[in-house]
């Protein structure tokens, strides 16, 4: 799609990414909310990664061996999600959808569908819990198509760059969801508003696509002025 994939041929002159690249992606309205989108789905990922197995044992009373087994099963139904997000967006795309709706309608849809973890805090029953905890993560996956609309929106010239800037702030979520689930859990004594903390991740990233996001495509860089010997050699010549 425009992606400059030879750049490591000989003969090809590259000045390489320019600290003014970092900046426009960081000030570009669409790509900030792509960013931001990825910090909360990353956020429920890593509630799952690391607070959901305390959470059967600790809240649920499982023992470890059943946390253990029981934990798989979200994951199971996040895998499935995630290919069926991709599925759905590109079918979307074949019947003549816009890019912008094909790749936000499956993310829309699968983040609303996993905030459905708040639910957790209103039953009891083992099979239940379990049921919301592995419909929000299925959901999360069908959401999960933050590299798809990288792909789509990464200006040619810096591809990598900007994905290293997606993962940066997904990672970033990666820190502060275990510290701040702590924190929560800590503070009120169980894991309801730890829960819904989760839960609100999915509402922002949701709020992300469909406000602050706004119409999918391709960033088009603004070069900085060149200036020096060698362009001012070219107007003298071309003021001759």
């Amino acid at each position: 799609n425009g992606g400059m994939v030879d750049m490591d041929q000989k003969g090809k002159k590259s000045d390489g990414p320019k600290w003014d690249y970092i900046r426009q992606l960081l000030t570009n309205r669409m790509m900030l909310g792509v960013y931001l989108g990825q910090y909360c789905i990353n956020g429920i990922t890593y509630f799952f990664l690391t607070w959901f197995p305390v959470y059967l044992v600790q809240e649920r009373g499982m023992t470890i061996l059943k946390a253990g087994f029981i934990a798989s099963l979200p994951a199971i139904c996040g895998f499935i999600g995630g290919v069926l997000g991709g599925v759905i967006s590109d079918y979307l795309l074949r019947k003549g959808h816009s890019l912008t709706f094909a790749r936000k309608a499956p993310i829309i849809a699968g983040l609303l569908v996993s905030s459905s973890i708040v639910a957790c805090n209103y039953v009891d029953v083992e099979w239940m819990v379990v049921g919301f905890m592995a419909l929000a993560f299925f959901g999360k996956g069908v959401g999960a198509l933050g590299w798809a609309v990288v792909s789509d929106t990464s200006p040619k010239q810096i591809a990598g760059l900007s994905g290293g800037l997606f993962n940066t702030f997904g990672n970033l979520a990666s820190i502060t969801t275990p510290i701040v689930i702590g924190y929560i859990i800590s503070s009120t004594g169980s894991f309801k508003w730890a829960l819904v903390f989760v839960g609100c991740n999915a509402l922002v990233a949701v709020f992300s696509y469909l406000v602050i996001v706004g119409p999918i495509k391709r960033v088009v860089l603004k070069e900085p002025p060149v200036s020096g010997p060698e362009t001012n050699n070219k107007l003298s010549q071309a003021h001759s």
